[in-house]
Formats: C-alpha cells, structure tokens, sequence
C-alpha cells in the first residue's frame, strides 16, 4: 500500500479578482509525470458584466490541457483559432516554441468550473510548431455507482483521444449518489488526485474539495470512495528524469531557455504572435507584461 502525502493548495489570482487553487507546481512536489501545473477554477457564479478575463499571454515547451465541467469559455490564439469550450470538452494547446492565447468567459454564461492543466513536453519537442486541438467527445463508462472520463492516455480498454507526447493518464471520476472506485494503477506512473467537489475517502483518510493527494510509483491499485455529488481529478504519469523549468507562462528545460522566451515576447519578437480582437483599438488583444526574472 503507498504512502500517500497531503499537498496544501495555495490561492492564485488570475487578475480582475479572479482567484483560482492552485495544486501544482508546489514546495512539496513540482510534477506529476509530465503534468507540470493543475489550476482549479471554481465552482463561481459570477454578478452581471462579471466574469473571467485572461489577456493575451505566451507559452512555451507545453500543453495547455482545459477540462471545463460547468460554463463555456472563448479561446483565440495567435494561430488564428477561434473556439467555444463546453462542459464535458477538452481543449488541448501545444505551444512548441511559442504560442499566445485569451481565455474569457461568456457573457450569458455566469458559471465556471475547470480545470486548468499544462503538459511539459520531452525536449526533443520543446521547440515543434505550435498545434490546436479541440475534443468534444472522450471515453466515457460507468461502475459501482461512479461515472470515468478518460482525459488522457489509456486505462483499460480505452484510449483517449487527445494527443499527447508522454506516458500520462488524465482521467475524471464523478459520483451523484456516492459510490467506489477501484483502480489499477501503472507500477511505472506517480499518481496525484485532487478533489473537484465533495469528498472521498482513500486509505482510512478524507479528502475535501481543493485537497491534493500524491502517490509515488510502485502501487498496482487504489480503491477511492467517492461521497454524494463528488468529483475527483486523477492524474499519473512516469516521472521525469528532472523536473523542468518553470517560470510565470513559461515552461523551459534550462534557464537560458525561459529567459530567451522572456527577452523575446518584450520585444514583441515574431516568435510571439498577435491574438486578433476587433474591439480594441489595435485590433490585437492586451498583452500581458511579463514579471521580472528571479535569476539574472
């Protein structure tokens, strides 16, 4: 049986007060596989004229991995994408070596719950070109009284269809009535969970919303005992040889690497794109100003 370690979330703000809990990275573990960052977004509702705003921003050396449970957000890129994310959908954003995007909430949608996840990639595609994907239908069952979403990877006989460059598993557990999940784990994976809504129990402990729990590899499986109206984020994957490096959007796997990233969207260098908004004055989007590097 793996010992299983309690991880603190801490508060973050997203700007215009729009404050998310943050479980990954933290002092206590920076990465699950190759799952850098796990952001948890409500459940809000938001007052008239009110909502998430997220103004343009880069990314690079990662996946943006949105798994939206209650709402609908509009995400531009500077590729050009232009798509609506509804409950029950994953967008997946490969930033390679540069993308930009926003990220805002609908106006006659007031409500918002997801997910936010970043993926690293392995450093022979740190710099590919960047990619959209949207995912309107995932595999989806039902078993002693839960209902899984498989995000990511595969799990038993099914696969998921997002594209993905390392071995992970993503994957959503929500019960209504309460209910068991027995898992089989991958010996090779690190495990993490963290609790959407209401409560599960695993080991003799209890787990309450905005709780993260991680195990380390070597466990072959996992009963979680899900309670009324509970959903739980399960995320694995094989640990990376070394953890890589993170630095506001910026993912890198040396610093040289961020900081170049860094030196090239003040500059408003080409290898950071415009998002188009044909309300602005300029037709692009705000940018957002990047915080001073910690290291010189």
């Amino acid at each position: 049986m793996n010992k299983i370690k309690r991880i603190e979330l801490r508060t973050a703000d997203l700007g215009e007060g729009m404050l998310v809990k943050r479980a990954l990275p933290s002092r206590q573990q920076r990465m699950v596989g190759a799952w850098c960052f796990l952001d948890h977004a409500g459940p809000v509702h938001f007052e008239s004229g009110k909502g998430m705003h997220v103004a343009a921003h880069p990314h690079t050396a990662l996946q943006t991995f949105t798994w939206l449970i209650d709402g609908e957000v509009l995400h531009k890129d500077s590729m050009g994408n232009e798509l609506i994310i509804r409950p029950g959908q994953v967008n997946l954003m490969t930033a390679g070596r540069g993308i930009v995007h926003t990220e805002d909430s609908i106006v006659n949608s007031p409500n918002l719950h997801a997910a936010q996840l970043w993926i690293a990639l392995p450093e022979t595609l740190a710099d590919c070109e960047p990619d959209f994907a949207h995912y309107s239908e995932l595999p989806l069952w039902h078993s002693a009284g839960v209902q899984f979403t498989l995000l990511a990877g595969s799990y038993g006989e099914f696969q998921s269809p997002t594209a993905v460059h390392s071995p992970i598993l993503g994957m959503d557990l929500l019960s209504v009535s309460g209910g068991v999940a027995k898992l089989q784990l991958n010996p090779e994976f690190e495990y993490g969970f963290l609790t959407l809504t209401g409560q599960v129990n695993v080991q003799g402990e209890s787990y309450s919303i905005d709780e993260f729990a991680y195990l380390e590899k070597g466990g072959s499986t996992l009963e979680l005992e899900l309670g009324t109206d509970s959903r739980v984020l399960l995320l694995g994957g094989v640990p990376f040889e070394k953890p890589v490096q993170m630095w506001w959007n910026f993912v890198g796997h040396s610093k040289e690497a961020i900081a170049a990233a860094q030196q090239a969207w003040e500059q408003g260098n080409s290898r950071f794109g415009a998002v188009k908004d044909p309300a602005s004055p300029t037709g692009e989007s705000l940018r957002l100003t990047a915080p001073v590097l910690p290291w010189k």
